[in-house]
Protein backbone atom coordinates (compact mmCIF):
# COMPACT_ATOMS: atom_id res chain seq x y z
CA UNK A 1 0.00 0.00 0.00
CA UNK A 2 1.24 3.48 -0.83
CA UNK A 3 2.01 5.88 1.95
CA UNK A 4 -0.66 8.45 2.63
CA UNK A 5 -3.59 6.40 1.28
CA UNK A 6 -6.27 5.12 3.61
CA UNK A 7 -6.85 1.36 3.62
CA UNK A 8 -9.25 0.11 0.97
CA UNK A 9 -8.46 2.74 -1.68
CA UNK A 10 -7.32 1.91 -5.18
CA UNK A 11 -3.69 1.19 -5.82
CA UNK A 12 -1.97 2.74 -8.80
CA UNK A 13 -1.86 6.21 -10.30
CA UNK A 14 -4.16 8.93 -9.07
CA UNK A 15 -7.28 9.38 -11.18
CA UNK A 16 -8.35 12.86 -12.17
CA UNK A 17 -11.96 13.57 -11.29
CA UNK A 18 -14.16 15.17 -13.92
CA UNK A 19 -11.83 14.62 -16.86
CA UNK A 20 -13.48 15.54 -20.15
CA UNK A 21 -14.22 12.82 -22.66
CA UNK A 22 -12.86 13.28 -26.17
CA UNK A 23 -15.28 15.37 -28.21
CA UNK A 24 -17.13 16.74 -25.17
CA UNK A 25 -17.66 20.46 -24.69
CA UNK A 26 -16.57 20.31 -21.03
CA UNK A 27 -19.18 22.80 -19.86
CA UNK A 28 -18.91 25.06 -22.89
CA UNK A 29 -22.13 26.83 -23.83
CA UNK A 30 -21.27 27.68 -27.43
CA UNK A 31 -23.34 24.84 -28.92
CA UNK A 32 -23.14 21.10 -29.09
CA UNK A 33 -20.95 19.18 -31.48
CA UNK A 34 -24.09 17.75 -33.13
CA UNK A 35 -25.32 21.24 -33.95
CA UNK A 36 -21.92 22.21 -35.32
CA UNK A 37 -21.89 19.06 -37.45
CA UNK A 38 -25.34 19.86 -38.83
CA UNK A 39 -24.19 23.39 -39.65
CA UNK A 40 -21.18 22.06 -41.55
CA UNK A 41 -23.37 19.58 -43.44
CA UNK A 42 -25.87 22.32 -44.30
CA UNK A 43 -23.20 24.65 -45.67
CA UNK A 44 -21.54 21.74 -47.50
CA UNK A 45 -24.91 20.78 -48.95
CA UNK A 46 -25.42 24.33 -50.18
CA UNK A 47 -22.06 24.22 -51.95
CA UNK A 48 -22.87 20.86 -53.57
CA UNK A 49 -26.38 21.90 -54.69
CA UNK A 50 -25.07 25.19 -56.07
CA UNK A 51 -22.26 23.42 -57.99
CA UNK A 52 -24.77 20.90 -59.37
CA UNK A 53 -27.08 23.71 -60.46
CA UNK A 54 -24.25 25.57 -62.21
CA UNK A 55 -22.92 22.45 -63.94
CA UNK A 56 -26.08 20.53 -64.86
CA UNK A 57 -29.02 22.86 -64.34
CA UNK A 58 -31.49 23.34 -61.54
CA UNK A 59 -33.09 20.42 -59.76
CA UNK A 60 -36.00 21.37 -57.51
CA UNK A 61 -35.70 18.27 -55.33
CA UNK A 62 -32.09 19.11 -54.44
CA UNK A 63 -33.07 22.61 -53.39
CA UNK A 64 -36.06 21.29 -51.47
CA UNK A 65 -33.79 18.84 -49.63
CA UNK A 66 -31.34 21.60 -48.81
CA UNK A 67 -34.14 23.82 -47.44
CA UNK A 68 -35.38 20.93 -45.24
CA UNK A 69 -31.82 20.33 -43.98
CA UNK A 70 -31.44 24.04 -43.27
CA UNK A 71 -34.70 24.14 -41.30
CA UNK A 72 -33.66 21.11 -39.24
CA UNK A 73 -30.31 22.78 -38.51
CA UNK A 74 -32.05 26.02 -37.55
CA UNK A 75 -34.35 24.06 -35.21
CA UNK A 76 -31.34 22.42 -33.56
CA UNK A 77 -29.65 25.80 -33.06
CA UNK A 78 -32.78 27.31 -31.50
CA UNK A 79 -33.37 24.37 -29.14
CA UNK A 80 -29.69 24.23 -28.12
CA UNK A 81 -29.66 27.92 -27.22
CA UNK A 82 -32.92 27.75 -25.28
CA UNK A 83 -31.73 25.02 -22.91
Amino acid sequence: MRAGRPPGTMEGPDHEEGAAMPGSTNGSTNGSSGTKTMGVLTVGGLVVVTAYTVALGSNGWLWFGWVVLGLITLGMVVTTRST
